[in-house]
């Protein structure tokens, strides 16, 4: 069988090519592959599990603030999260009116910075009774290791686990919680 040079540097090209393709692709969210060279708000559209929050971000206004530099860590609920809160919660904090305390509550899902999976867990397991971090909207949440499992304690005493965790982006990184975060 005699391969020619031409096809070679052709099967050279596409292997490269599919390597840097995957290589920008970490893990799927909601169905969805999300890339790290994307930000936050390009990848978290297409997730079909946080369209409640997508919905959120854009209602409070939230949406250049999130697709700037950064770095972000971002605890995102999802739909199922939302849909546990009290019978309206979502609609009336979507209502214009409510706008200050939609974005208070999404502000309290977000640290500057970027930290890992890797990163809390190292903290968690240096401080056994946990530890905080200051979200930008200016409350605290804190972090514990359960047995192998992180759990995120919001300023209300909810604890929301981390159940997608390490969901890189351009701009920091996502970490997916089964629960929405309440500040005071």
């Amino acid at each position: 069988m005699h391969i020619t040079i031409k096809a070679m540097a052709i099967a050279t090209l596409l292997a490269t090519t599919s390597t840097a393709a995957l290589a920008q692709m970490s893990v799927r969210v909601g169905g969805a592959p999300m890339f790290d060279n994307k930000n936050i708000i390009e990848n978290a559209v297409n997730s079909k599990d946080h369209t409640t929050l997508v919905a959120a971000v854009k209602a409070a206004g939230l949406v250049d603030a999130l697709s700037g530099p950064g770095p972000f860590t971002v605890f995102a609920p999802t739909n199922e999260a939302f849909a546990a809160l009290p019978a309206g919660t979502v609609d009336t904090l979507l209502k214009p009116e409510n706008k200050g305390m939609l974005t208070k509550i999404l502000t309290a899902h977000v640290i500057s910075g970027k930290y890992s999976d890797a990163d809390l867990l190292a903290k968690a397991e240096a401080n056994p009774k946990g530890f905080t971090l200051k979200t930008l909207s200016g409350d605290r949440l804190q972090f514990t290791k359960l047995g192998s499992v992180l759990y995120v304690v919001d300023e209300s005493g909810n604890a929301a686990k981390i159940t997608i965790s390490d969901v890189n982006q351009s701009n920091g990184v996502i970490h997916v919680v089964n629960k929405v975060l309440l500040p005071k």
